[in-house]
Formats: C-alpha cells, sequence, structure tokens
C-alpha cells in the first residue's frame, strides 16, 4: 500500500435487480481498515454500487485529499474517468439516463476530495472487493432493510 492514501472498495448487490439490495465498503488508511454496509427493500444493482461510493465520500473526515476508489462497476468507473457524468449533468440526464439523484449526490460531495477510480473485475482475486461483495450481499439478504425513496417513489411512477 503506497505511503497514506485513502483507498477504497466499494461494491453493490442487488437480489432481482430491483430487488432487496446492499452495499459494501472497505475503508484502508495505512494499516487502518473500517468496514461499512447497509441494505435497502428496493432498489437496483447500479445504485447500490453508487451509493456505496456516495457514504463512503460522506463518512470520510478529512477533505481535499487523494482517494482512490476500486469498483468492480464500469458504470461507476467510466462515468466519471470516461466524464460522461459531466455531459449527463449539462443534459440534465436526457435520454433517460438513470440515477440522476445519487449522481448529483456523488457530484457534490466529490468536489471536496480528489477522487480516481480504478476498475477491478469482480468475482476476482481482489480480496478486497470480495469482501466488499459479502458485505453487500448479506446487506441484501438481511432484516430492517432501508428504503430507496427516490427509487421506490421513481419505479412506481
Amino acid at each position: 500500500m503506497q505511503g497514506h492514501q485513502l483507498q477504497i472498495y466499494t461494491d453493490g448487490a442487488a437480489r432481482g435487480n430491483p430487488g432487496p439490495g446492499g452495499y459494501g465498503i472497505v475503508l484502508c488508511w495505512g494499516n487502518t481498515r473500517k468496514e461499512l454496509s447497509a441494505g435497502y427493500r428496493l432498489t437496483t444493482n447500479n445504485r447500490m454500487e453508487l451509493m456505496a461510493v456516495i457514504v463512503a465520500l460522506q463518512s470520510l473526515t478529512k477533505q481535499h485529499i487523494p482517494v482512490t476508489v476500486y469498483t468492480d462497476s464500469q458504470y461507476v468507473a467510466n462515468a466519471i474517468e470516461k466524464k460522461w457524468l459531466n455531459n449527463w449533468i449539462r443534459t440534465d440526464f436526457k435520454g433517460g439516463k438513470k440515477n440522476k439523484d445519487l449522481w448529483m449526490q456523488y457530484h457534490a460531495i466529490a468536489k471536496n476530495f480528489k477522487v480516481r477510480f480504478v476498475w477491478v473485475k469482480g468475482h476476482a482475486d481482489n480480496p478486497l472487493n470480495n469482501r466488499c461483495d459479502e458485505l453487500a450481499t448479506a446487506a441484501a439478504d438481511g432484516h430492517d432493510l432501508l428504503v430507496d425513496e427516490w427509487y421506490e417513489r421513481e419505479a412506481g411512477s
């Protein structure tokens, strides 16, 4: 692990997609490791992938530090690294681009950090990505699931 750069591993899961979902996060700073997860009663895989990144950044107490996010979601990694999100915001998510609520949350919080995304192959040989998958699926299968209010409102309309 290089120096003391914050490394964040994230994963999202949904049973049925849409269905019960969850996210898992592992934050690594030097030798310190912290895990976060939560489950939702009705959501999508992409929403949980993105929610994991948002919650991870929201959990940080230091701002304006370099952060590397490792995700197995090409949707999330490409939206940032290939600057798709900038275009989606400029066109107000025209053409049926989904998850505007979460992308706008991400956009607002990411300004406080120097975020870089690295795509990793899911369910492969990355132990921290695999741990995030375990956390996400356990959260999705858990009890007392949270409500993804925006999704349930939009999905119901």
